[in-house]
């Protein structure tokens, strides 16, 4: 299905933006990858399949000048991030507004430029990368958590908005992976997975083509049934997860 496609990536100099890139190209899409590291990303597009395009998401010109560049694509993938542990008591304004930037309002601008070329040709796909920390307020995820669940809501809206044209979304929720990014935390992360296995499952997602998928089971199954208990309950069994 992905043969003859080209698919841009974003997020893709490291962790499982880099491995699901590979993995699209893998399968025979021609893959365009992002990220603010370019030489990273010189090194992951020695495969002459991968070609890259840096770009910093929180740097609205920086974005339109890769859009301007950018070829015509069949999907997009937003998997660029940004993570600090942080708790309430221990708020820091520009890290929040740092993941906030690049986990959310990223994604807005690339969507903003993406959005009307798919339309025109009505077909595509636009894959929105989430967490299972986006489901509901947890501890130590200031910041974080609020990034993600926008983004995911965001999903939502241009998949209802979306729906009957030819543009597909999807909204993918992994939970942990083993990157720069969980090394910083200092609590148990249970069924944390490689790069590689996150991306076999992004991948078996976008083969199923469903509108939102969270992984792995049976982890993920506590979270997105949390959205259903009552929140006194939730608070209880949280509370001291982190």
């Amino acid at each position: 299905m992905f043969a003859g496609q080209t698919w841009w990536v974003i997020g893709a100099s490291a962790g499982l933006g880099r491995a699901l890139a590979l993995k699209l190209a893998d399968a025979g899409a021609q893959v365009v990858a992002s990220a603010r590291d370019a030489q990273a990303l010189e090194r992951l597009c020695d495969d002459p399949r991968l070609t890259a395009l840096p770009m910093d998401v929180t740097d609205p010109g920086s974005v339109q000048a890769a859009c301007a560049q950018l070829p015509k694509i069949d999907a997009v993938v937003y998997c660029a991030g940004a993570y600090d542990p942080m708790r309430a008591q221990d708020w820091d304004q520009a890290q929040i507004e740092q993941m906030l930037d690049v986990n959310f309002t990223g994604a807005t601008r690339v969507v903003g430029q993406i959005l009307p070329g798919l339309l025109a040709q009505n077909r595509g796909r636009i894959v929105l990368i989430g967490s299972l920390a986006g489901y509901r307020g947890l501890p130590g995820a200031i910041g974080y958590g609020a990034s993600k669940a926008a983004l995911m809501h965001l999903a939502e809206n241009l998949m209802v908005d979306l729906r009957g044209t030819g543009v597909k979304v999807q909204q993918i929720n992994p939970g942990f992976i083993e990157t720069r990014l969980t090394q910083k935390n200092d609590f148990a992360m249970p069924q944390i997975m490689t790069p590689d296995r996150a991306a076999d499952h992004v991948m078996g997602a976008l083969h199923a083509g469903r509108f939102e998928t969270a992984f792995p089971r049976p982890f993920a199954w506590l979270f997105t049934l949390a959205r259903f208990i009552p929140r006194g309950l939730y608070y209880r069994l949280f509370a001291n997860s982190a």
